[in-house]
């Protein structure tokens, strides 16, 4: 499995004016690439290569990897909409490999620039030490203007432990109200979440419509502080998720939430912004790894009448579902929260899919 693990390089001002320079070359490169990728209609990069490789040395003087590089990066970005042409930030990511970009020590890293090879610090915490000891592969060079910092996202190998031969799993209601709803009864409540939602929503709006320098100023500063509170609480939810299941010698069933905002019919604004602000994509993907390293089996399943069927007596009816939380069978008269109900019949659909017939995929 593969992981990326972001640390902050440090280099001297003469090393960051030689890496910005060195970025802003690079993404010029794949502007002038991708003009001649889309007037000809090529997306294949060894076409690619053989019409502007020698040109694009030349003319931005780019070291040989660098140019196939910058090749490959227009290529992959021209093959996934053809009908427009590729247009690159002079900030964007710039992909480094093993042949230009080397860890001469721990906490060392040497990227070669335009003006040569430069050897620089980077920094990271006790969570990335032990990740740093692993294989190393391809870097992506960050640049955050707003901080004026570069980063370096390192893709790592991690060993995945074999999944456990379960044969009872835990499952898992995802929702806006309750981000997370097991079979054991245990709610992680989105109140708190959708409330800061909401408080950096209107901030965001109160400054956009003031549209003075101080208020742009300061819409900079805030910037991408509503998605990191999103991710953490993602990474904190998923980690308890998986530990719970691992204790107990279960695997984790989950809903397929594939095409979700497709199907959801959608009163107004307000729940407009909600479900479009549910970042259960994110918090899927990182139950998907979290459990493969710890070897905790991990299925989706079909969602479909989960949250009307009783899970007691097996009686499927919508007017079962009297409100979000309060489920009342008409059948047997059994009363349990909703979100709970379903999370059950959730693991009990998994538990009956054979092994390996429905992994999640990540």
């Amino acid at each position: 499995m593969k992981q990326t693990l972001l640390v902050k390089l440090a280099p001297t001002p003469e090393q960051h004016a030689k890496l910005l320079r060195t970025l802003e070359t690079f993404n010029a490169a794949c502007n002038a690439i991708a003009a001649v990728a889309f007037a000809e209609q090529r997306a294949s990069k060894f076409d690619l290569q053989k019409l502007v490789y020698y040109d694009i040395r030349e003319q931005f003087g780019l070291s040989s990897q660098m140019a196939i590089r910058a090749i490959s990066k227009v290529s992959e970005a021209y093959k996934r909409d053809k009908a427009i042409q590729p247009r690159f930030r002079p900030h964007s990511a710039m992909v480094y490999d093993p042949r230009i970009c080397s860890f001469p020590a721990p906490d060392r890293v040497s990227l070669l620039t335009l003006d040569g090879r430069e050897v620089m610090p980077f920094r990271f915490g006790r969570y990335a030490e032990g990740m740093l000891q692993r294989a190393r592969g391809q870097c992506d060079l960050l640049y955050r203007a707003s901080r004026n910092t570069f980063f370096l996202a390192i893709t790592v190998d991690a060993p995945e432990s074999a999944l456990d031969d379960v044969s009872e799993f835990l499952g898992v209601d995802l929702g806006i109200v309750n981000i997370a709803t097991t079979s054991d009864g245990e709610l992680v409540s989105g109140g708190h979440i959708k409330n800061v939602r909401a408080r950096y929503s209107r901030f965001r709006a109160k400054l956009q419509k003031q549209g003075t320098k101080s208020a742009r100023r300061l819409l900079k500063k805030r910037s991408g502080r509503k998605k990191r509170f999103v991710r953490d609480t993602n990474h904190c939810v998923s980690k308890r998720l998986v530990a719970r299941a691992k204790d107990t010698a279960r695997g984790i069933a989950i809903e397929d939430l594939n095409g979700i905002r497709e199907r959801a019919t959608v009163r107004g604004k307000r729940q407009r912004r909600a479900l479009h602000s549910w970042a259960f994509a994110q918090l899927r993907s990182f139950l998907s790894y979290k459990a493969a390293l710890a070897g905790v089996r991990l299925v989706a399943v079909d969602p479909r009448d989960t949250s009307r069927t009783c899970s007691a007596c097996g009686h499927c009816d919508q007017a079962s579902r009297k409100t979000q939380s309060r489920f009342v069978c008409t059948s047997c008269g059994v009363v349990a929260h909703a979100d709970v109900n379903a999370a059950v019949n959730i693991g009990r659909r998994a538990a009956v899919i054979p092994p390996n017939a429905a992994p999640l995929a990540g």
